[in-house]
């Protein structure tokens, strides 16, 4: 199993970013989808998710600047990104949760800054 991210890089606050997960030896539809993100000295926290049925969940601070979608026959799930902040810098993860099974990919790294 693999998920595979990418689309980080340097962003000046303001701008955007798109994030894309590419998984693969898994069976996406039967995963609920996520992003979470570490910055340094922090917990790894829950940025947004997209259950097996479609329905999102974000955290309060990016709800009105990400978006979260998944294509189950690309095996891909992504974040768009608006509006970044300073805040935002982090290194960004996809997972895959279901019952029985957690995945996790490998991070890129977000950073904000001027």
């Amino acid at each position: 199993v693999q998920l595979v991210e990418s689309g980080g890089g340097l962003v000046q606050p303001g701008g955007s970013l798109k994030l894309s997960c590419a998984a693969s030896g898994i069976i996406v539809s039967a995963f609920d989808m996520g992003w979470y993100r570490q910055a340094p000295g922090k917990q790894r926290e829950l940025v947004a998710v997209v259950n097996i049925r479609g329905t999102t969940n974000y955290q309060d601070s990016v709800k009105d600047r990400c978006t979260i979608s998944r294509d189950n026959a690309k095996r891909m799930v992504y974040l768009q990104m608006n509006n970044l902040k300073p805040e935002d810098t982090a290194v960004y993860y996809c997972s895959a949760h279901n019952q029985w099974y957690d995945y996790w990919g490998q991070g890129t790294q977000v950073t904000v800054s001027s």
